[in-house]
């Protein structure tokens, strides 16, 4: 293990914390700050846009780790605060108005929702990417009010189902022609769409928001084909952006992320950048480069990120399935795998009309990604496929193995 004595975390969500445990777990026995912008403990993301939107959960309850698991970490926590400035030279991060050295640097800063910055003077508009936010959402999702959603992503298809079952009149407003084409195909956006509409949520398809009504708070939405509805609470899901604008001068290259090689290192040494923020290599995907803002990759980058750190000489590449999963009322959506690159896609198991559904992506002969409604055990086998990767032929014979 290399001389470093001071390792500085920026990012106090999910990778920032791994990171900090890995660190630990992997022998660093030096000074470890973790730097958060937030004022709460790090907490776990994924439940902001579920259960903490159909109960009344506590937000304590999605702490990342326990008061004795911070103190068996023995971090420097500096929470509130946010980093304004990075010096490579010097090796300091700038918080707060003042520096903090470090031998060694994890960025897990993140990202942040994109906005209808038109709008902002607004209230009653929301992102979700905060426990804050969650709980000002929350406090909108009273029965039978109107809830406008834009988006029909994973994050506003979540805030509708959570919506409806607390009895609210939902309205998903999707600018193309099925949610989730883009990412999922047609076919599979046209399943998606379906699962909506049976839940009760009136969903807009191939239109926009032109103009958003109301003195201080929001009370009519008017769409680009002209339609207008009421609205006590729009909810906006529109994507996310990195936070890299604090390294503005730090000398790192930055494109939509932080741009790392293959072992997440920033390009300068001892500086690796993990998360939704990171933008890397992946070399199952043939080493072609991403920024993912999966929940695993996170993990994921965490773990890699402080082994490399830590042992520079033996240095691993990051190589992944990625995968992604959403809970929407009784239903999971589960995605592995580059299903944003393929050729065709073809329907494995169930059908577009049933809420039971498994797909294959295609690119070449080979098979590339999966995609499961409602098919968990199969997702699995289809999975590990990839994890080996199977060519389309075995995908073709998997599907009739489990047919027959």
């Amino acid at each position: 293990m290399n001389n470093l004595k001071k390792i500085v975390v920026v990012g106090a969500s999910l990778a920032g914390v791994r990171a900090c445990q890995n660190l630990r777990r992997e022998g660093f026995e030096g000074q470890l700050t973790l730097v958060g912008e937030e004022k709460h403990l790090p907490y776990d993301r994924p439940p902001l846009s579920k259960t903490m939107l159909t109960s009344d959960q506590d937000p304590l309850e999605l702490t990342l780790v326990s008061n004795s698991d911070l103190s068996d970490l023995q971090l420097e926590l500096v929470l509130g605060e946010h980093a304004t400035a990075l010096d490579t030279e010097r090796r300091e991060v700038t918080v707060g108005g003042e520096g903090i050295s470090y031998d060694g640097l994890v960025i897990a800063t993140g990202a942040r929702a994109r906005k209808l910055s038109k709008f902002d003077h607004i209230e009653g508009i929301h992102t979700l990417r905060t426990v804050d936010d969650a709980l000002a959402i929350r406090s909108g999702l009273e029965s039978s009010s109107t809830i406008v959603i834009v988006g029909a992503g994973f994050i506003g298809s979540e805030v509708a189902a959570a919506a409806k079952q607390r009895d609210c009149q939902v309205t998903i407003v999707e600018a193309n022609a099925a949610p989730l084409v883009r990412g999922l195909g047609i076919e599979v956006g046209n399943a998606y769409a379906n699962i909506h509409r049976s839940n009760g949520i009136d969903l807009r398809l191939g239109v926009g928001i032109k103009d958003i009504n109301g003195g201080a708070d929001i009370e009519e939405v008017t769409l680009t084909d002209g339609s207008s509805m009421p609205a006590e609470l729009l909810v906006v899901g529109i994507g996310a952006v990195p936070n890299t604008e604090w390294l503005a001068t730090s000398g790192l290259s930055l494109d939509d992320g932080v741009v790392c090689d293959e072992t997440l290192n920033a390009g300068i040494p001892g500086v690796y950048a993990v998360g939704d923020v990171a933008k890397a290599p992946n070399r199952w995907l043939g080493g072609r480069v991403r920024r993912t803002e999966h929940w695993t990759t996170a993990t994921e980058h965490a773990a890699l990120a402080a082994k490399n750190l830590l042992t520079p000489e033996d240095s691993e590449p990051y190589n992944s399935v990625p995968f992604i999963w959403s809970d929407q009322n009784e239903d999971r959506i589960q995605v592995a795998g580059d299903t944003t690159d393929f050729d065709e896609v073809q329907i494995f198991g169930g059908s577009t009309e049933d809420q039971d559904l498994i797909a294959g992506y295609r690119h070449g002969n080979s098979l590339v990604g999966v995609m499961a409604l409602n098919n968990m055990r199969t997702f699995v086998k289809y999975r590990r496929l990839l994890a080996s990767h199977g060519s389309w032929q075995d995908a073709l014979d998997l599907s009739q193995e489990l047919q027959s």
